[in-house]
Parts: structure tokens; sequence; C-alpha cells
């Protein structure tokens, strides 16, 4: 708790300075957040921090069950997320609000590092990971990426992710029938385009730039795949891609 109150006291100024830009979304409105952690100090320290980088903090939690009922009512676009949580585990959280809200963004905040609870995390739903050793400008600056639907992790994780990805598309796969190939839904060229980067782990600023569209668009072409191909989140759509092969060069 001492550094995340230290990180605060650091970049507080920067905070207020950049509120007007960091805590406003691409529509302009504020984007809305809600901190569930089970330590009292630590939460209040979070949604301080990010409060006064101008987010919107509709709404805090203190236990699994809490927390869901909480988001539930509140709405918040991006779900801040501790995993230990008691009464119900933050996986599950997790997993109960992204299947009853799919807009619904979560980024993991948590004291773990290890591999397990990372994958375990992307796997529920999460679109995101930070371990708490992040700064207070690293989680505001990861918040706001979330939001926008950017899959944000702490340095080295990423790579873990993805390569988690390619091992699940290397599993054997259900045999389709002889029918799927003329039921696939078609996607346009640029919808494959944008699916085929999303595969390499780009993340959507990045594909932004390399296909000279903006972020909004990259969005839009990610949402329409998803409802296209009757995929929930971007776990399920870069499985789809690797094993189409669309993650090749």
């Amino acid at each position: 708790m001492n550094d995340r109150r230290d990180t605060h006291d650091t970049h507080g100024g920067a905070g207020e300075r950049g509120a007007g830009e960091r805590g406003v979304g691409e529509g302009g409105g504020r984007i809305r957040v809600m901190v569930v952690d089970d330590h009292p100090m630590w939460r209040d320290a979070v949604a301080r921090d990010l409060a006064e980088s101008g987010f919107d903090v509709v709404a805090t939690a203190a236990d699994g069950e809490q927390a869901v009922r909480r988001a539930m009512a509140a709405a918040p676009d991006v779900l801040v997320l501790d995993l230990n949580l008691p009464a119900k585990p933050g996986v599950q959280v997790c997993k109960e609000l992204v299947g009853a809200r799919p807009a619904l963004r979560v980024l993991v905040l948590s004291a773990s590092g290890e591999h397990a609870d990372v994958l375990e995390a992307v796997k529920s739903g999460a679109t995101g990971y930070l371990v708490k050793s992040a700064s207070t400008e690293e989680l505001v600056d990861a918040v706001r990426r979330t939001a926008a639907g950017d899959p944000v992790f702490t340095p080295g994780l990423a790579g873990l992710v993805l390569g988690e990805y390619r091992r699940l598309a290397a599993d054997p796969a259900p045999v389709p029938d002889a029918g799927d190939a003329a039921r696939a839904p078609r996607l346009t060229e640029r919808e494959t385009e944008v699916l085929r980067l999303v595969a390499k782990g780009l993340s959507y600023k990045q594909i932004a730039e390399r296909l000279v569209i903006s972020h909004r668009t990259v969005q839009n072409h990610v949402q329409n795949t998803l409802g296209k191909l009757q995929l929930h989140n971007r776990v399920e759509l870069v499985r789809y891609a690797i094993e189409r092969g669309l993650d090749g060069s």
C-alpha cells in the first residue's frame, strides 16, 4: 500500500494535468470505472488516483458477490479487478460479468504475476492484466487503453498470452460437417486484414497505424467480426484466426 501512496504523491500532479484527456473516451464522455479489491486502503487509493486523473469512478466493491451486483447496477465501461477476492474469486466475477455484459472491459490489477493467473484471467474474459507494482501513470494509461479495447499487459506478459493463444489453436478441433463451409460468415477484405493483424498480437493502435485508418474504425471492424463469427471476446477471436492460419506472414 505504501508503494501506491508514494506513486500517487509522485504522479498526482501529472494526473490532474492530464485529467481532461486521459479520463475521456473516444466518444467524448468520461470513462466510467469501477474498482474491486478487498483491501480497503488499496481500493480507496486506486479509486482516488483514477478519479483525480479524470475518470468517473461509479462504484467500488470489496468482495466478488458485491462486485457482480454493483457492476450490473452501475454499468461501468472498465472494471479494475483484483483476483484474490472473498465470497467469489475474481476470475468468476470476470466470467459472469463479461458473459452478461459483453461490452464491459476488465483490467485485472493483481499482486500476482504468475503465468497461470494471467492465463486464467484472460480466458475468463479480461482485456488486460497489470501487476500492482505498476505506477499510477501506468495504471491510468492502462485503464484508458482498456476502455478503447486494447489488450494491456504488464511488460513480459503479452508474449505469454499470445503463446497460449497459439497453443490453444494447436489443440485438435472438432471435425466440421459438410455444410459448415457454406454456412461460414463472409468477412470483408478489410475485416480479414484486421483479423490477421489481431492474430499477430498487434494492438488496435498499431493496427490503425499500419492500415492508416482510425482507432475507432479498427474497433468497429473487430466488433463486426465478432458479431459475424458469433464470438464473444478477443481471446476467442485470436484463436479463430490462428486456427485458420491468419497469423502467418
